[in-house]
């Protein structure tokens, strides 16, 4: 017996349609590169991803045909999120912090065939130019542009008003971002229209975000990383205001904007947030925030000393688990009705984990053994399955080492789930540092490390050790103006962990290395300090 529903399709045109009719006086915000605000609404970000639409039709793009953009966070990338769904083609975020030579390698595996950019990076295409093969290059921004390059403005001129989408099947590619590569060559994941529509929806509940029509949301991840953690769409669904920075992403300048825009709900990776953290704690009242902001923080583990540290200045950190095989929000951290009364440190240790799976999202922990126990205890590889995680990756498939026999993403962290259904991040496989035959967590030293009061960052590496095969390296950045010694550190972190996984090195540095994507590149800090012997 089959059910009497309509057979609807879920499509990121519906969304579109809803955000400028419904919600159309509603705020889309950004900042120039010259720091001006530009102010648009949801009826015109409808009315011009419609012209977007209309125009990449006109050129000859087909169904399923690739569209690229290079840009920062601004009103003319959200007006791409739709458009190019809404020729039936796919938008192709590129990561504009990654090398030239990345960024080439990734348009000519996606054969992308136009690239909108942003006028400010002009130079950075110009060394791309010329090991790509793009049909046309759109420029949003004033001034001159070179002969090679089209005006964005002048290619959706008078378009659009007309329009009529396309028929599309549900599960059409409407999206794709290429992983880091830091384990070989980026591989591409492709979002459908209906994982990201119901992804969308998942975020947008009370218990993961809360998004609503009365929020203004300040998207600080960048709109080239897997869709920015897919928040773009879920504030156009619920009607919410949507503000970008831009290229600007000192604590001040995004302080400033929070200010002004009212934010209630901002997002970025614990780097930016540290930052942040700095600014309020040097001059607590010089912005006047909306209390009770919420923050949603991904990217890499928060460590619950920067969680106590903004509930102090009366912000909120939700803390999440994703990557762009995920599309990238798997779980999200909240707390349960049974935490209320637990007192405040034990609900800041619930709030620091990864947190609960997302509703549809399955996860399971796997050993050497099979399935662990859901004791918070029993470690092995994070696997998850859901209708918004990948089962295979552009061109190359569903490769054995990333997928299970059975259908699982093989996510590579190291996590435990407890038997509330909290996932913790023990660490990445490749960062675990074994000791005497013993593994001790990078990411746990790390986050302790960060809870010391004259501490700024801090990242975890294994270093050769002639007894004990490796020991912890701990790598610090202090804070401005202070100074901590080899000896604090390690009496800090002996009152946490037993003797044999604190570390007896730490080398302190000016800045630690991060990804495009702002978390610590170990893989250069390895490098780095390959030559390093840990203390005999």
């Amino acid at each position: 017996m089959l059910s009497t529903m309509m057979s609807y399709p879920l499509t990121t045109n519906h969304v579109l349609e809803r955000a400028g009719t419904l919600f159309g006086d509603r705020v889309v915000a950004w900042r120039r590169p010259d720091k001006t605000v530009v102010r648009h609404t949801y009826a015109d970000m409808r009315r011009r991803a419609r012209a977007l639409a209309a125009a990449l039709v006109a050129a000859g793009i087909g169904r399923g045909d690739r569209v690229a953009t290079l840009m920062w966070n601004n009103g003319p990338h959200l007006e791409a999120y739709f458009g190019i769904p809404a020729a039936g083609a796919v938008l192709h975020t590129l990561n504009l912090r990654l090398a030239p030579e990345d960024i080439a390698y990734i348009v000519n595996d996606a054969e992308d065939r136009i690239v909108i950019l942003d006028d400010v990076l002009l130079p950075l295409w110009e060394k791309i130019r010329p090991h790509v093969n793009v049909e046309r290059v759109l420029v949003a921004g004033a001034g001159s542009l070179p002969n090679w390059a089209e005006s964005y403005e002048a290619f959706i001129a008078g378009r659009g008003a007309d329009y009529v989408y396309p028929d599309l099947d549900e599960h059409a590619a409407c999206g794709m971002c290429y992983t880091s590569g830091t384990t070989g060559r980026p591989k591409g994941v492709v979002y459908g229209h209906r994982s990201t529509v119901l992804h969308s929806l998942t975020i947008a509940i009370p218990d993961c975000l809360g998004l609503s029509v009365n929020d203004a949301v300040l998207a600080v991840t960048p709109m080239f990383h897997a869709n920015s953690w897919g928040v773009p769409y879920a504030a156009a669904m619920m009607g919410a205001n949507q503000v970008f920075p831009g290229p600007h992403l000192g604590a001040e300048d995004l302080l400033d904007l929070m200010a002004e825009e009212r934010i209630t709900l901002a997002l970025g990776v614990p780097t930016i947030w540290m930052m942040i953290q700095q600014a309020l704690d040097a001059a607590p009242a010089r912005w006047p925030l909306v209390k009770g902001m919420r923050m949603m923080v991904g990217g890499s583990a928060v460590p619950p000393a920067m969680i106590r540290a903004f509930d102090r200045h009366g912000l909120t950190i939700k803390h999440g688990w994703g990557m762009t095989e995920t599309s990238p929000v798997g779980s999200l951290a909240w707390l349960k009705p049974q935490h209320a009364d637990a007192g405040y440190d034990a609900q800041v240790s619930v709030r620091a984990k990864q947190g609960i799976p997302l509703p549809l999202v399955e996860m399971r922990i796997v050993g050497d053994a099979g399935e662990q126990s859901h004791d918070g205890k029993s470690a092995g590889e994070l696997q998850v399955r859901g209708p918004w995680i990948t089962g295979s990756y552009f061109k190359v498939g569903a490769q054995p080492d990333k997928f299970t026999a059975d259908g699982w993403l093989r996510t590579g962290d190291v996590a435990t789930l407890d038997a509330e259904g909290y996932m913790r991040i023990a660490d990445r496989t490749k960062d675990l540092i074994k000791s005497g035959g013993e593994w001790i967590s990078s990411v746990d030293l790390e986050n302790a490390v960060m809870g010391h009061p004259a501490v700024a960052e801090a990242a975890v590496i294994a270093v050769a050790h002639p007894k004990w095969d490796e020991r912890p390296l701990a790598v610090v950045v202090a804070k401005p103006g202070q100074h901590v010694s080899a000896e604090a550190l390690r009496e800090h972190l002996l009152a946490q962990f037993p003797k044999w996984m604190v570390p007896d090195d730490y080398a302190f540095v000016d800045a630690l290395p991060k990804t495009s994507t702002g978390k610590f590149l170990k893989t250069k800090l390895r490098e780095d300090f390959r030559g390093y012997r840990a203390k005999g």
